[in-house]
């Protein structure tokens, strides 16, 4: 009995010093900012924008269009015949219906460079804080972004070995 007493006071001790030990091996970084921070991201950032106005360049121009064809047909309404006047309708609903199709399609390509884009980002972010969180013995990496999920931030931030690491 007083051999399985100190047995488990062994048991307890070895714990709860490790325990203590795992405890140092946590830190934090805000994964947001590095990423945001990252000059493939902001290089990413300026080749959608200038995607953007390429698009909207294209859609305002057919929609100039458009409006230069409605004003002519609006002037040349009452000398055309009831079934010509349909037909110009027609045209313009048509237009219409490109210039909503083109505003689609913009948006998802932009969406798709901007998604096939940050994969790579993120991917090298990610092996960036796994390094330099193996090279100091740290177990987990939690994420600081939101603040919501981190309660107290008093554990190592590798922010700034993470952004050394990546060369920023």
């Amino acid at each position: 009995m007083k051999h399985l007493k100190t047995l488990l006071l062994i048991a307890v001790l070895t714990l709860s010093f490790g325990g203590v030990a795992n405890a140092q091996k946590v830190a934090h970084i805000n994964y947001e900012k590095l990423v945001a921070n990252m000059p493939e991201t902001k290089t990413l950032k300026v080749n959608i924008e200038k995607l953007a106005k390429t698009y909207k360049d294209e859609i305002e121009g057919m929609a100039k269009k458009l409006e230069a064809k409605m004003k002519k047909y609006t002037a040349e309404q009452v000398s055309q015949t009831q079934s010509e006047n349909e037909k110009r309708a027609g045209e313009v609903q048509q237009e219409r219906a490109k210039i909503q199709q083109a505003e689609q399609a913009a948006y998802q390509d932009m969406q798709k460079k901007q998604n096939d884009g940050l994969l790579p980002i993120l991917e090298k972010a990610k092996k960036a804080v796994e390094a330099v969180a193996a090279s100091k013995s740290i177990l987990y990496v939690l994420d600081a972004s939101s603040g919501k999920g981190l309660l107290v931030s008093k554990g190592e931030d590798l922010y700034n070995a993470v952004k050394t690491k990546l060369g920023f």
